[in-house]
């Protein structure tokens, strides 16, 4: 029987062991000696000499810190908020994004094949991620170490390296570096920003993801019209940097149909829509003599290339003439012209794709204006700055996943447009991608339109919206002439939201507990008295690395309620005093795991007798 942590991995021990396998001699007493580690990944000696090529902040070995250190919290279901909680496969989760992305790191470990992210672009007014950002500056020193009891400075420059980038980057470096760990092999992430930190966060990605997992960054002009007021040079235009999480796994990785590339397939014969491409590559003086010969034309003449090369060897001219790939056509000069047929769909009968272009197409994409209309569609108001097109998240949509039940995530999620795009995408082509929208839960503005019309903070939007937006493309579809079968369409989500733990301090520190701070009521329960079954099954859901989208099948027997996860995943009981009769129902159903309440049993040798018995055909812990 095992006793669940109810916490996030600390995953300095997990690093250590890893280590420790591949260089024992580096560890010793669970401490790594840096020294030799450096030694033993060199193949010459290391002197110790800080000046290298890097990045560096105030504040980023404590991010690191952070990032590594375990965390006690949990996440607790609203199903009053809820779309569809029993059957949705989406979540939308309140709280501090670095929080609950390490609390998804065992549920959603190599699982997301997408990230979209549009962090706050630390324009000095949008930035509101800080841990302490009421903090003075002396405070802020004191507390990173930047002066001695003397209170003299310990770092030079502290105006120009100090917290306005280097909060911005440890705020963005922890978020990335757990991210990282949740996309698949093949994973992407889509990361908007402005010209105020697009230097930084390349430099912050090529540290976290690797600078040969860059995969390229896209121009998105963003707004039509308006920068009158720009004091230099009108900025209309976005980035949007791409990184994966491993660049050999990118096969897939091909664009969206422009709709001008799809007209360059303007001619057609019984194999389908093509375009014609010249053969010969003029202007290049080459030493292929296998692509320097003559071919002959229609007419018996031969037509031979100087100064240039065939586009083909003579091998594979005379298979694609074979297959009816060679186009002559004579031009205003009544000179031979020889072409390449290129068709719409290939050799196999698969549509032809392409890469797609660094500067997006508006046509394809949209404006920020285009954004802006579809939120005001959807509530008849302007509720939120600026958010981004559906166009837009579509096009890395459709440029990512090849897979129908892919996963996305947005941690950034502000007015959910992703969450919107994902159902618009599965409403068209039957998918069943899902998403996670993940928003901290940010007051909005006393004066805005979005506080007056009631929405107290932007987590009200973004559920709001993808309800609405749901609502929207069910209407939209019967509304069509060809309606579609929606039937099976997910347009809800399961509301989550950050919280302190279920369990009270004595289950993590039960010899720590002074005498005085001692009560004897939590040695009998040491569950929080304000929670709830559910609470407590969706903290085990954490604990033991399970999706939290899985169906919950509640089961009454003999007035106990036991929680059936979908495939037998896992059952759980959290009542008190419970029958043999549970127990026995437990084990007809024979779950991979079981979980159980330390309380369900009045007597430790019912717990030992009822534990014996499950853990012959499952895995047993309780909490």
């Amino acid at each position: 029987m095992k006793k669940l942590d109810m916490k996030t991995t600390d995953k300095t021990i997990t690093n250590v062991e890893q280590i420790a396998q591949l260089f024992p001699n580096v560890v010793s007493e669970g401490k790594v000696d840096f020294d030799l580690l450096k030694q033993m990944l060199s193949d010459e000696i290391v002197e110790s000499d800080d000046e290298r090529y890097r990045l560096d902040w105030v504040g980023k070995k404590a991010s690191l810190l952070k990032v590594n250190t375990a965390i006690d919290k949990t996440l607790r279901p609203c199903k009053e908020e809820s779309v569809d909680f029993d059957n949705t496969e989406n979540l939308y989760i309140e709280g501090d994004n670095f929080e609950v992305l390490k609390l998804l790191q065992e549920s959603y470990l190599n699982k997301v094949k997408m990230i979209y992210i549009d962090p706050p672009y630390n324009t000095g007014k949008d930035f509101v991620y800080s841990d302490n950002f009421t903090q003075s500056k002396a405070d802020f020193e004191d507390e990173i170490g930047l002066r001695d009891e003397d209170d003299n400075k310990l770092f030079k420059n502290t105006d120009s390296n100090g917290r306005f980038h280097s909060d911005w980057l440890s705020m963005m470096y922890e978020r990335l570096l757990v991210s990282r760990d949740l996309l698949k092999d093949d994973g992407v992430i889509f990361i908007s920003i402005d010209d105020n930190e697009v230097h930084n966060l390349r430099k912050l990605c090529d540290e976290v993801f690797g600078e040969s997992n860059f995969v390229g960054a896209f121009i998105w002009k963003n707004k039509h019209g308006g920068g009158g007021d720009s004091p230099f040079i009108v900025a209309e235009n976005e980035n949007i940097l791409v990184f994966s999480k491993s660049i050999t796994k990118l096969e897939h990785f091909f664009g969206k149909y422009a709709p001008d590339y799809e007209k360059l397939f303007r001619y057609k014969d019984e194999r389908g829509k093509y375009y014609l491409d010249r053969l010969d590559k003029k202007g290049i003086d080459s030493n292929r003599p296998n692509l320097i010969y003559p071919i002959e034309c229609p007419d018996g003449t031969l037509k031979d290339i100087s100064p240039a090369i065939w586009r083909l060897s003579k091998e594979e001219l005379k298979r694609r003439k074979a297959l009816n790939n060679i186009e002559f056509k004579k031009d205003k000069n009544e000179d031979w012209q020889i072409y390449t047929k290129t068709y719409l769909y290939d050799e196999n009968g698969i549509k032809r794709k392409v890469k797609p272009r660094a500067i997006l197409k508006q046509e394809i994409v949209g404006f920020t204006q285009n954004g802006n209309k579809e939120v005001i569609k959807l509530f008849n108001k302007k509720l939120f700055d600026n958010p981004k097109p559906i166009s837009l998240i579509n096009y890395f949509l459709d440029i990512v996943l090849t897979d129908k039940n892919d996963l996305v995530l947005d941690f950034f999620s502000g007015s959910a447009t992703t969450a919107h795009a994902v159902m618009q995408l599965n409403s068209e082509d039957g998918g069943n991608r899902k998403h996670i929208m993940v928003q901290l839960p940010e007051l909005t503005d006393e004066k805005s339109e979005a506080y007056k019309t009631g929405y107290k903070s932007i987590p009200e939007i973004g559920k709001e919206r993808i309800r609405r937006a749901g609502k929207k493309i069910l209407e939209d579809n019967e509304a069509s002439k060809e309606p579609k079968d929606l039937s099976k369409l997910d347009i809800g989500f399961r509301v989550l939201k950050i919280d302190s733990s279920n369990m009270k301090d004595v289950y993590y520190h039960p010899n720590e507990l002074s005498q005085s701070l001692y009560k004897e009521e939590d040695a009998e329960n040491n569950i929080k008295e304000d929670r709830t079954e559910l609470d407590l099954l969706f903290q085990v859901m954490l604990d033991l690395g399970v999706e939290l989208s899985l169906k919950i099948n509640p089961k009454v027997v003999d007035g106990t309620t036991i929680y059936i996860l979908e495939n037998s995943e896992l059952v759980a009981c959290m009542s008190d005093d419970i029958s043999i009769e549970v127990i026995e129902e437990i084990k007809k159903i024979a779950p991979y795991q079981v979980v159980l309440k330390d309380s369900c049993f009045k007597e430790d040798k019912d717990k030992i007798n009822a534990v014996e018995s499950l853990s012959k055909v499952s895995t047993v812990s309780v909490i």
